[in-house]
């Protein structure tokens, strides 16, 4: 490494951290790679991040860029690819909702999106989730007749049978062939204005056209564009007007408190606040807000469909001017990034941080709360059943079934309280007929646990550890929905394989009582109990996901029951409808270009199926 650190070109570019496995721990941008990672290994008195960075790194890498800016869009791109320990993470995998515009169509619609291309339609967001794009969305529909089906719609061709929409009015029908392609697209002018921010224009547009449409005597259609303002006018109510410069902004601050900081963004357009943002980050105690500010706005605006003209933030950065250069190329006019120090501008990063404070407040709220409610909860069971160990780890096993068939099994897992929803595992019952629960909880902890034997000792001679296996990791604790004769007939699988020292639990529905194999009396715990509430929230989720199971065999099975007397529906066309639809109910709903369109499927035998059907 040495030899690499004396070899450094003073020219700008990235530089990858790597620890002694190879893996990438931190990646950063310099406009002298040879100044800035020989300051890493040169200075002393490294703390915090930086320090714990430094003595774990065991080789580095670096790519040459032509410039600072191609710096910045490598460094975010490999942060985002690696996701590096020691670099400040801002999405933590989440690919936040956008709206897409697919004004690269004759046509365009309106669709959620979570990926930005490079094509020819408009994206708009980052929005906060998904709900909020679909509410967006819900809102235009009202407003503005788009259409909403994925037909490949073209100027000029055959017609086609409209949907339901455009019956309703919520459509304009361009599948029927009479809708002007320039009548369209200046429709769909209008919902990037709204989506822009420019409600009032939309609104004024739209009290234009109702008092034409009641000055002729039309009077519903009149009313319809009353309904729409109505609908414009509860969104502006949203919306604050909080800067008289009636510019596009957004306004950056953070609070930091602990391990954690809170960073709160104003997205202001036209002067209106018309959204807001908050994301706490992890273990940034030792970092300057500076440095934190900086890579939340590089991450930030790498994936951003717009940048406002102006971005306000608390404290200044390292490298503005570069930033400002970066995302001036991005946005094709210039941005500003500024730090105000009175006036307007100062009070709206005043107020930004005092929301990131308020949020930062409430997120330690809800961590201890949380805590309270599955370590705290994993901590006093242990004292409740009189555990040699806190119950990390419990797995809990349900029966479902109806009058004996299709009898399932499932398995769910809780580690330190919460749900692991990967380890959950399902059974299907196969030595046992009829209802029988007994036999089939004994059956299915046997297999559970033979499997775990089997890969253990699999393990062992590979000399892996036993996480790698599906079934090796046994639990601290096992709860058996139901009484003693469940809990008799999985303990005895247990004993059968030489398990004996973990411990089982039965819980009884009825009366909430525990069941263990020491004594005759049920244990009790308080309703208000948090550990109770813990084991209820167990046994609810391993019913859940048994039943769920149940159903899901159930449905198939009635399909095939329907299916297999109809002329025409072998075991593959079977097999395509069911992947097709899921269940008779599935099939009834479906029309019949639908059924037809199945694979294997035609014409005729749709007719036949239909008819039956039906």
């Amino acid at each position: 490494m040495e030899i690499k650190l004396q070899n450094l070109p003073d020219k700008p570019g990235v530089y990858i951290m790597k620890d002694s496995a190879g893996k990438v721990i931190y990646v950063g941008k310099a406009v002298s790679l040879k100044n800035r990672v020989r300051q890493y290994f040169r200075s002393t008195g490294h703390i915090g991040k930086v320090g714990a960075m430094v003595s774990n790194v065991a080789d580095f890498e670096y790519i040459l860029t032509d410039n600072e800016v191609e710096a910045f869009i490598l460094e975010c791109n490999l942060i985002k690819k690696y996701k590096p320990k020691y670099n400040i993470l801002l999405k933590d995998d989440k690919h936040y909702p956008f709206i897409q515009v697919t004004t690269g169509e004759d046509y365009p619609r309106i669709l959620l999106t979570r990926r930005i291309k490079k094509d020819n339609h408009r994206y708009f967001g980052p929005y906060t989730s998904a709900r909020a794009v679909r509410e967006t969305i819900e809102v235009i529909k009202k407003i503005f007749p788009v259409r909403t089906c994925n037909r490949n719609i073209r100027e000029g061709q055959s017609p086609e049978r409209p949907c339901l929409n455009y019956y309703i009015g919520q459509c304009w029908g361009p599948c029927l062939g009479n809708v002007k392609k320039d009548d369209y697209q200046q429709m769909i002018k209008d919902v990037c204005r709204f989506l822009e921010g420019k409600q009032e224009a939309i609104l004024d547009d739209l009290r234009t056209k109702m008092e034409d449409a009641a000055e002729s005597l039309q009077f519903e259609k009149a009313a319809a564009f009353r309904d729409k303002i109505h609908a414009v006018e509860k969104i502006l109510e949203s919306q604050k007007i909080i800067s008289t410069s009636m510019e596009d902004q957004d306004v950056f601050a953070l609070y930091q408190d602990n391990n954690h900081t809170a960073v709160q963004i104003f997205f202001i357009r036209g002067g209106k606040l018309i959204s807001a943002e908050q994301h706490i980050l992890e273990e940034t105690s030792v970092m300057e807000q500076s440095e934190i500010i900086g890579s939340y706005i590089k991450q930030f605006y790498a994936d951003s469909a717009f940048i406002p003209r102006e971005i306000l933030i608390q404290q200044d950065i390292d490298d503005r001017e570069a930033i400002e250069k970066w995302l001036s190329e991005i946005r094709s006019s210039r941005v500003y990034i500024r730090v105000p120090r009175r006036g307007e501008k100062y009070k709206l990063v005043q107020m930004a941080e005092r929301n990131a404070m308020e949020a930062l407040l409430t997120h330690d709220r809800k961590a201890r709360r949380e805590l309270d409610r599955t370590q705290g909860a994993v901590m006093e069971l242990q004292e409740a059943l009189s555990l040699d160990q806190p119950p990390l780890r419990i797995e809990a096993f349900d029966i479902s079934n109806t009058q004996g068939n299709l009898s399932v099994a499932s398995m769910v897992v809780f580690e330190n309280g919460k749900p692991a929803k990967k380890e959950y595992r399902r059974f299907r019952i196969k030595t046992v007929e009829g209802p029988n629960d007994f036999a089939s909880m004994a059956e299915v902890v046997e297999r559970r646990f033979k499997r775990g034997v089997e890969e253990r000792k699999k393990l062992d001679q590979d000399g892996k550890d036993y996480s790698a296996g599906k079934f090796s990791r046994f639990p601290d604790l096992v709860i058996i929905d139901g009484g003693k004769g469940q809990l008799g007939a999985a303990v005895m699988s247990m004993e059968k394989l030489g398990i004996n020292k973990i411990p089982v639990f039965g819980l009884a529905k009825k009366n909430e009582e525990l069941y263990s194999t020491e004594g005759e009396e049920p244990i009790i715990l308080p309703k208000s109990s948090k550990a109770l509430q813990l084991l209820q929230r167990i046994r609810d989720e391993a019913h859940r996901f048994a039943i769920t199971y149940h159903r899901s065999l159930r449905d198939k099975n009635n399909l095939h029951s329907v299916l297999k007397d109809i002329p025409g529906i072998g075991p593959k066309r079977m097999k395509e409808l069911l992947k097709a639809f899921g269940s008779v109910d599935g099939i009834r709903k479906a029309s019949l270009e639908e059924l037809a369109g199945v694979n294997g499927m035609n014409r005729k035998a749709a007719e036949e199926l239909m008819r039956y059907i039906k």
